[in-house]
Formats: C-alpha cells, sequence, structure tokens
C-alpha cells in the first residue's frame, strides 16, 4: 500500500501570483530590455520575449530543464536549507520536530555511514522474501501491500468520488517501475533506450543488493516480464483523463468473484480496517490482469518482482553506490549530466517527511500577512472575471450555466499556510537507526495517519502543498484552489510590480487554477465536489466539440522531428492556460478601468510598452525555460503539462486581444483566424 496506495485525484498546474501594484512607469518582474528585439513578437512570441533569457541561462549539467520555475525552487531550497540549519545549530531536544527535521537531514548527508552500511539495512527483508515457502506466498504478497508497494494492484481509501465528504475503499492498478505503459509497449528507438537503461538499473542494484551477476540477470529479466504483461492492460493516457469510468462500485462479494486470485478481503482487513460492503475498482482490465498474473507466474518470478520493489524503495536512502546507479538511469531518461547536490537530496527528503513542520518556520520568516490578504481580494476578482465569461457564453444553455455559477461561487480558496498544521508527535525518528529504517519507520507513518481517517469525514483543512513548494492546483473533489507561499514571488507576483505584470502572471494563475474546475476532468463534479454530471447532452456536446478542436491544435505541434504533442493527453492544461488568460485579462481590464487607465493607450505606456502588452509578456516570461531533447521526449510522454513554448505560442493564437495589442494580422505566424480560435471559457 505504501508506494502505489492510490491517492486523491487533483488537477496540479503551474501557479502564478499578484499584489497592489505601486509603480506603474517601470517593469520589474519582465525585463524590457532583455526581449529579442531580432525576433519579432508577430512571428514567434515566446522567442520574442525569452531568447535573451535562455542565451543568459544555459543548461548546467545538474538540469534536464531549467526556467523561471527552477529559479524560484532554488530560492526556496536555500531558504530551507537555512531554516533547517539554524534547528540543528539549536542542538534540539530529543522528539521535538526540530530534533527530528535536524535527525533526518543530518543522516541524509552522512555518505559515510551509508556506504559503510551498503545494502545492509534492507537484508532482513530481502531475507523474508526469499525465505517464503510455496504456502506462505499469499501471505507474503498482504504483507509486501501493506508495508511496503502495491506490487500488482492497489488497495487502499480515499475520497469517495461520488460523495466527497466520506472515504471510500478502492481497488485499482499499480506496479510500473517506469510509470508509462508506453516504455514497455512501443518498440521505437527512444522506448527501447529508456527501456534498456531500467534493465541495467535492476541487475545493478540487485548487485549491489548482494546477488550475483546471474540472479540479477534472472531478477531483471522477471520484473521487466510481469511489468510488461501488466502494462498491456494499463489504460492510455487519454484514457486515464475520464474520470467517471474510473468509478466502478462493486459489492465485496462480486470482487471476491472477479479476483479470485487476489485476496483483496484480507488486503483490507490488514489495514486495520473493517472491509466494507463496497468496494470501488478504478480500472477493470488492470485488476483482472493483476488476478491473471497471481495464478499464472511462479513463485519465483514473484518473488524476483517483490525483491525489486523492495530495492528500488529503499535505494535513495542507501550506499552513494545506489545513488550513482539510479543517476545513470536518469540520464538516459531526462539527459540530465549530474547529480543533485547532496544537500539538496537530503532537504528534499526533509521537506518530504516532515515540510509543514518547515512550512510553519518559513511562512514566519518568508510570508507577510500583506500577500495573503491581497491574494484574497485578487482571487475574488478573478473570480468575477470568470462569472462574465460563464454567463456570456453563447455555447452553454442557461440550466447549465446556473450550475457552473453555482460551483464557481462555491469555490474554496486557500491561500500561502494551512490554518491547522500537521502534527508530527507521533512520528518517530531514532539517530541509532539507519537512515533507511527511519524513512521506512516515517512511511508507516504516514500510511497509518491515512488510515486513521477511515470512517471519519474527509478533514478539507488539509493541504495537497507545503507553503515552500513553488505552485498551485485545483482539488476538484474539495472544490478548491490552492496557492502555496512560495509562488508568490516574482515573476508572479511582487508588490512593486505593475498591475499588468502581477495579473499577466498570478492572475493568469488564479484563472488557470479557477478554470481547472470546469476542464473536461473538472467539469465532472458539482458545487460540492462529488462527481455529478450537471450538464445538459447539448451543452456536454458542444464542449467535447470544442475539446476537440483544441486538442488538435496542439497535436499538429512537432516538438521534435517524428514526435508531435499529444492534445488529448494535455487536454485539462490548455484548457485552463486559455481559460487563465481569458480570464485575468477581464480581471485586469476591470481594474485598470477603476482607475481610469486604458491599457491600450500611449499615455498609459510602461518602458514603451502598452499594459496590455506588458500583461501577455510578462505570462510569456514565467514559461522561459532551456530543456534539453531527451526531457522532451520524456514529458511528452508523461506529463499532462504541454512545453512551455506551446503553453504560450499556441495558447494566445486564441486570444483575441492578444492580436489587437501587438497588431497581428493575416500573414502572421502568430495569427490565427477569428473562426478557427477555439474559445471555451
Amino acid at each position: 500500500m505504501r508506494k502505489a496506495r492510490i491517492t486523491a485525484i487533483m488537477c496540479l498546474a503551474a501557479g502564478f501570483v499578484m499584489t497592489p501594484a505601486i509603480a506603474q512607469n517601470r517593469t520589474k518582474s519582465l525585463d524590457v530590455k532583455g526581449l529579442d528585439q531580432t525576433i519579432s513578437p508577430k512571428q514567434d512570441f515566446y522567442h520574442h520575449v525569452n531568447s535573451k533569457w535562455q542565451k543568459e541561462h544555459p543548461l548546467t549539467a545538474e538540469y534536464s530543464r531549467y526556467g523561471q520555475f527552477n529559479i524560484l525552487n532554488d530560492s526556496s531550497e536555500n531558504r530551507v536549507q537555512r531554516i533547517v540549519m539554524g534547528l540543528a545549530a539549536t542542538n534540539p531536544a530529543k522528539g521535538t520536530d526540530a530534533f527530528k527535521i535536524a535527525t533526518i537531514y543530518e543522516q541524509g548527508m552522512d555518505s559515510v555511514r551509508r556506504n559503510r552500511e551498503g545494502a545492509a539495512p534492507i537484508q532482513k527483508k530481502l531475507a523474508k522474501i526469499e525465505n517464503a515457502k510455496a504456502n506462505e506466498m499469499t501471505d507474503l504478497y498482504r504483507w509486501m501491500q501493506r508495508y511496503e508497494a502495491s506490487p500488482l494492484m492497489s488497495v487502499g481509501p480515499m475520497e469517495d468520488l461520488a460523495d466527497s465528504h466520506v472515504y471510500a475503499m478502492y481497488v485499482g492498478g499499480g506496479g510500473l517501475g517506469l510509470g508509462d505503459r508506453d516504455y514497455y509497449l512501443m518498440k521505437d528507438k527512444r522506448h527501447k533506450e529508456v527501456l534498456n537503461a531500467y534493465v541495467k538499473l535492476i541487475e545493478t542494484e540487485m548487485g549491489l543488493a548482494g546477488y550475483s551477476k546471474k540472479d540479477a540477470k534472472r531478477i531483471a529479466k522477471n520484473v521487466v516480464k510481469i511489468e510488461t504483461e501488466l502494462a498491456d492492460s494499463v489504460w492510455t493516457k487519454e484514457q486515464s483523463r475520464n474520470i467517471p469510468a474510473m468509478y466502478n462500485p462493486r459489492t465485496m462479494s462480486q470482487i471476491e468473484e472477479m479476483y479470485p486470485n487476489l485476496p483483496i478481503r484480507g488486503m483490507i482487513e490488514d489495514l486495520g480496517i473493517a472491509v466494507p460492503e463496497t468496494v470501488i475498482v478504478t480500472e477493470l482490465n488492470t485488476v483482472k490482469q493483476a488476478d491473471n498474473m497471481m495464478k499464472s507466474l511462479t513463485d519465483r518470478e514473484k518473488k524476483d518482482f517483490y525483491l525489486w520493489k523492495i530495492v528500488a524503495g529503499a535505494s535513495p536512502y542507501l550506499s552513494d553506490d545506489f545513488a550513482n546507479a539510479s543517476f545513470e538511469f536518469n540520464k538516459v531518461m531526462s539527459g540530465v549530466q549530474q547529480q543533485r547536490p547532496r544537500w539538496k537530496k537530503a532537504l528534499a527528503t526533509v521537506e518530504g517527511v516532515m515540510g509543514e513542520g518547515i512550512g510553519r518556520l518559513y511562512v514566519e520568516q518568508y510570508f507577510p500577512e500583506s500577500s495573503k490578504q491581497y491574494m484574497v481580494g485578487l482571487v475574488e476578482n478573478l473570480r468575477k472575471a470568470l462569472g462574465k465569461h460563464i454567463m456570456n457564453l453563447p455555447w452553454m444553455t442557461d440550466d447549465t450555466k446556473y450550475e457552473a455559477m453555482k460551483k464557481l461561487n462555491s469555490i474554496t480558496v486557500k491561500i500561502g499556510y494551512p490554518d491547522q498544521w500537521k502534527d508530527y508527535s507521533l512520528l518517530e525518528i531514532d539517530p541509532a537507526l539507519s537512515y533507511y529504517e527511519n524513512m521506512d519507520k516515517a512511511g508507516e507513518w504516514a500510511v497509518q495517519r491515512q488510515l486513521e481517517k477511515w470512517g471519519k469525514p474527509v478533514d478539507r483543512s488539509e493541504w495537497g502543498m507545503t507553503p515552500q513548494t513553488i505552485n498551485a492546483y485545483y482539488n476538484p473533489m474539495f472544490n478548491e484552489i490552492v496557492f502555496p507561499a512560495g509562488i508568490l514571488q516574482a515573476p508572479f507576483y511582487d508588490p512593486e510590480s505593475s498591475d499588468a505584470e502581477n495579473y499577466g502572471g498570478i492572475g493568469v494563475v488564479i484563472g488557470h487554477e479557477l478554470t481547472h474546475g470546469f476542464d473536461d476532468q473538472g467539469r465532472n463534479f458539482d458545487a460540492n465536489g462529488n462527481m455529478t454530471n450537471w450538464w445538459t447532452e447539448e451543452d456536454a456536446a458542444a464542449f467535447a466539440d470544442k475539446t476537440k478542436g483544441l486538442g488538435a491544435q496542439f497535436d499538429e505541434i512537432e516538438v521534435l522531428p517524428g514526435l508531435h504533442a499529444n492534445g488529448t493527453y494535455t487536454m485539462g492544461e490548455n484548457i485552463a492556460d486559455q481559460g487563465g488568460l481569458r480570464v485575468a485579462y477581464t480581471a485586469f481590464l476591470d481594474s485598470q478601468k477603476k482607475k481610469g487607465v486604458d491599457v491600450e493607450s500611449e499615455s498609459a505606456k510602461i518602458e514603451g510598452l502598452t499594459p496590455a502588452q506588458v500583461f501577455y509578456m510578462n505570462f510569456a516570461n514565467l514559461w522561459a525555460n532551456n530543456i534539453r531533447d531527451e526531457e522532451i521526449r520524456n514529458l511528452t510522454t508523461a506529463d499532462p503539462h504541454s512545453l512551455g513554448v506551446n503553453r504560450v505560442n499556441v495558447s494566445l493564437r486564441n486570444i483575441e486581444p492578444f492580436m489587437k495589442a501587438f497588431g497581428i494580422q493575416q500573414g502572421d505566424a502568430m495569427y490565427r483566424p477569428a473562426e478557427e480560435m477555439v474559445i471555451i471559457w
């Protein structure tokens, strides 16, 4: 359950920020001198804004992609490191949060001890698997599911899609080490390279765990065989966007009849939960494949698969040899040329375990209450703007508009940090234990914390990100938008930036997250966060037709020779990008009208640019980045977000005010005829 348990469905997206601007005669977040005047905004807007930035920020060996988000993340990491080092310097008392944070970080930095221990911390678990007798294989599988990883499928509680105020028990897929099915099933050169690198990783790390070269090869062969069989039943990326298809309630008696070889009842009992009458299956075929494999696989094949899951999960907390092997794989997967510094990896572990413990100190030092209060007002401006768009939609009927407005007005807003911080008092961290053993205990603590929620109302005050995270998200089952403190910085938001920059930055992000409530997935949920069809058939058909057109615009983009963007898989983010741009611009216009500012006038220019132009330029500025070809391929396969250049150029070609702001006309590369524009929200 631990490593692959079902998690809440959540549309994560990039976030942005905003504040009361005090300087209208200059830009701060946007460097006007950095615009590339050799590239016309009418031909390639993204590179007009970002080409010089790209030249000034070449990729270093540590990164497969580096952009504005990375700059902010680097800043956040440095802040967090100072917090952690400061806690360690106080010699905190054992058992305190400060002690736990400092201990985790120190163990992450102690390579001498980890290299001395090697794979010793996992030997008892490996021996448990190897020594299991034929009549103990079912119990072994249940142990793996409960305490280690979900080897073939997953079982666990999550908010009920149809009634998000209560928890339901879910059964779903799991077990793919490479994540995406295409790495196993596609036979082109790129996918073969990744799969071969995966085989090498397994062989190397199993050797480090104490297995002979012959045994390591056998284990790798069996792992790839099993994961390929699983992949053959896994949904495609496009199918995975169909949320209603994931909701398949079955009685426990039906479950046992459908999947006689999987000990699902026992797996639920192992969680310490009374077996419910109804269980929800997310991928019927995938679970059936797992059931078939439980019968067809030999005990040796199962053991080899379990062994790898133990080693793969433990690898980040063992000796440097394991880290080096993982890095060699990552070089093939993403093109990165250098490992992250040890302190960054140690810090990431601390944040993964006690992120809110650090976040509490982070907001005290780096997040003024004024920013939170201003964001509250700004969100309401964007909410009103989206309401205008909904009410003026020519393709939506009044009945559906009514339900859409009810949902919009019910969206909860969380800004900066949680109102109630996570309690870490029951988390045990012992310096006498190995790094891996402490992380193993931390994982069990996290699972137990989730299981204790069973039978209780869903706590909607919880956050899915830490305050220091450079991101934002919309959660359809809570019908909420969340903006952590970390993203409320330039170029997303700065109190000294112009209104145009801030609305083009955090304003677009807010609009983006609001629009996620009405994208191809979010639209399946109502004002209460329950999966309900509140659309008329006519409106649903009109929406589907428009999304098809938007998907086609992205499908035609060739991101690398022979590789096209996937407009269906990236649909939700593309809808939100376009919606965020349109809604934020409306809110921007409304705010400037109150100030008597014409955003297109000569008199309102900021460093030679109209406020309208600055708005769109700072939006493009957010997506400045450099990226390796390997990472382009990786993201196109596995990321539901479009590449930065397409988030800008393709999205903006559907925005008529953008065309007007830059005088874009027929014959210009950025031009799209009005009749071909796709306007959803």
